[in-house]
């Protein structure tokens, strides 16, 4: 069993990226030369360490963020490895959301990317400090510095070098903190042969030097003394003032290699203990108390426990849940509670706890703060429920997921296996939230509804090999919502008897005027219900205040058009008429929810489509019959960028047009086009 480490010399972090940048490569370095593990698995291969579902090794590419833990330099490094597909975005969102730092790892040749974009909007929003790798420098097309300056144009970030590479580089980087040349020799880079840097490559790279200064001076008074005196500074001081400007965000360290090559990894994992935080040093996390109030939670081991739950996996069976520890301790036996929405306490028992290794997990006989652990026990805590001590109830900032965007038909191939399906998509969605089952009204069939086809053929795939569940699917079929094409007003008179079990007859008579309007895209739904009240001097009561507002609201579950849900538009309760007693809540409801919908009919229903940011690589002599493929969908052409003999195009194109399009590109630009795509909106497309 493990002990609590001591956290200032702790750094939780995650290596995130755009699709093929080389995390998981990067991260069998770090592995190996930590002396955590004693051999380098190759993705290509099928036998990364941290790739360890069947599913990640068959289709090379990383579906669930893992989790290990490295020793490097007297510090421990707890490590998330993030899939980079935007299919599997959630895993991305739920690890930043729990981490103190991250490395950002870019291809070489092609810069920042859209899911980089995407994954530099999470850590943003956890204001993460950063370090970027430049990966790849060894490809033809590679350049150091137009890496950096897409950093700066599309990330808005100020990118600052502490290794480069030599302008024709040979695998050597040059280290601008301590002033050597590194080379990785050895059969697998292990030995890091440094030299000083010699005066001709020295005067070469000093512009990289004199911005690491001025860099690193911004925030220290005594260094940028002695950078304007033109004193040579101590290594130690500027890694003290560039450490805190990455903690305040104002500059991104960089660093350069090849992690395939075994090039450039040490010197990185240098750069994560010198200038990443511990948890200690992450400004603390705001929480909500049931009664109202609020509280700022320390990273401390005392005090009572606070834990959010980030991620649950089904672990040889059993349920298991990723816990990231943000005050007091966790013991096994310890009783916790789970805030519910409405101020109700669940309580569990926690049985075991782990600390993880990819696949790999160890008992562990108590966690402290600033830990990321593994709990068994809890059968009710789902991705972003708060664990806290039953005696001092609070929750924490919740994980946001997003709204699944394609849907696949699915049923079993035998009607036995009709339970055992269900059984094995409830455990699917808790795994992952944004997978989602529902059922079609229209049609009665069961729907698997996820963010892109490959999320679903991936849950098609541990469908038939986790749980032995043969099954059929259909078409893909695209997530719709509804928005209205103009303003409009409608009025409603409900007047109705109605007879009741002991003969009495009951009558219910009001009368309302709804407006409807359209908002722009991404405002959501806005309901006003503050409604001239006719009589003159009449009044509502709460009751029929509430009542009016639930009929408003809830005539927008359905669109006039399809019946989707709808967004984007306002809707105002204008006026109402009451007649006395009988204009009970449940008549002013039904008449404001009438006029609600004779108003949406009225304005005319547009169908939206989910609009996909979309980036198209293309060899630059298929460009033409690329892009009218692409016009031909109805894709709209942003810009685009030239990179040695490829061409990037950036467009604007519905997903329904997209299903299949990667056979379609491949044929045009014979195997050497490929295309990413981000859920960026829903349009009328």
């Amino acid at each position: 069993m493990s002990k609590a480490p001591d956290l200032a010399r702790v750094r939780n972090i995650g290596i995130a990226a755009h699709v093929d940048a080389g995390k998981t490569t990067l991260t069998e370095r770090m592995l190996y030369y930590a002396g955590v593990s004693h051999k380098i698995g190759e993705v290509h291969e099928g036998a990364a360490h941290m790739d360890y579902m069947i599913e990640e090794q068959e289709h090379g590419i990383t579906i669930t963020a893992a989790v290990t833990r490295l020793p490097w330099r007297d510090h421990l490094i707890q490590l998330i490895d993030t899939p980079g597909h935007v299919d599997f975005t959630i895993e991305v969102e739920r690890s930043m959301r729990v981490l103190d730092g991250c490395v950002i790892v870019l291809d070489g040749v092609r810069g920042v990317e859209p899911q980089t974009e995407t994954v530099w909007r999470q850590r943003t929003r956890f204001r993460l400090p950063a370090l970027f790798f430049i990966n790849k420098l060894d490809r033809p097309g590679a350049d150091f510095e137009r890496a950096l300056a897409t950093v700066r144009e599309r990330l808005h970030a100020e990118p600052v070098a502490v290794t480069v590479p030599l302008p024709d580089y040979d695998g050597t980087v040059v280290h601008l903190i301590e002033k050597t040349r590194l080379r990785f020799g050895g059969e697998r880079g292990e030995q890091v042969q440094v030299a000083p840097c010699d005066e001709t490559t020295w005067n070469r790279l000093r512009s990289w030097r004199e911005s690491l200064l001025l860099a690193a001076a911004e925030l220290d008074d005594a260094l940028a003394e002695q950078v304007l005196s033109e004193v040579e500074p101590e290594p130690e001081a500027v890694w003290a003032a560039l450490r805190q400007a990455t903690l305040d965000g104002r500059v991104c360290p960089v660093f350069a290699g090849s992690a395939l090559r075994n090039q450039g990894v040490q010197p990185l994992l240098d750069g994560v203990t010198w200038l990443l935080p511990s948890p200690t040093e992450r400004p603390p996390s705001r929480a909500h108390r049931p009664d109202g109030g609020e509280e700022w939670v320390a990273m401390e081991a005392g005090g009572p426990l606070a834990a959010l739950a980030f991620k649950v996996q089904l672990w040889e069976g059993r349920r298991h849940v990723f816990a990231r520890l943000y005050r007091g301790t966790l013991k096994p036996g310890d009783e916790v509670a789970i805030p519910g929405p409405n101020g109700a306490l669940r309580q569990e028992r926690v049985a075991r706890l782990f600390e993880v290794d990819a696949n790999h997990k160890t008992r562990l006989d108590k966690a402290a703060a600033g830990q990321i652990v593994l709990l068994a026990g809890l059968r009710w805590a789902t991705t972003g429920d708060t664990l806290c001590a039953p005696a001092h109830p609070l929750w924490l900032e919740r994980i946001e997921t997003r709204e699944p965007v394609l849907g696949l038909a699915i049923e079993p191939q035998s009607s036995v296996d009709e339970e055992k399906l269900l059984e094995a998509l409830d455990k699917l969605q808790q795994e992952d939230p944004t997978l989602r089952v529902e059922e079609d009204q229209e049609t009665g069939q069961r729907v698997l509804r996820g963010m892109g086809e490959l999320h679903l053929q991936i849950a098609g795939e541990r469908l038939r090999r986790e749980f032995n569940v043969n099954i059929r699917v259909g078409n893909p079929d695209v997530v719709l919502r509804e928005t209205i094409a103009q303003a409009a007003e409608a009025e409603s008179l409900f007047h109705r008897l109605i007879e009741q079990p002991d003969g009495r007859k009951l009558e219910m008579k009001a009368w309302a005027r709804v407006a409807v309007e359209p908002l722009p895209r991404g405002a959501g739904i806005t309901v006003t219900a503050e409604p001239r009240v006719r009589p003159e001097g009449a009044e509502l009561n709460a009751a029929q205040r509430d009542a009016v507002a639930g009929g408003a609201g809830g005539a927008l579950a359905s669109g006039p058009a399809t019946g989707a849900p709808l967004q984007d538009l306002a809707v105002r309760v204008l006026e109402v008429e009451l007649f006395g007693a009988l204009s009970s809540p449940q008549g002013l409801r039904v008449a404001v929810a009438e006029a609600t919908r004779k108003a949406l009919a009225s304005a005319g229903g547009l169908v939206m489509r989910p609009i996909m940011a979309t980036e198209v690589v293309a060899p630059e002599c298929d460009v033409g019959a690329v892009m009218g493929d692409l016009q031909a969908r109805r894709a709209v052409i942003r810009d685009t960028t030239t990179l040695g003999e490829m061409t990037i195009i950036h467009c604007d194109c519905a997903l329904d047009r997209l299903l299949g399009y990667i056979t379609d590109l491949r044929g045009m630009t014979r195997g050497r086009g490929q295309f990413t795509m981000t859920f960026n909106r829903f349009d009328v497309a």
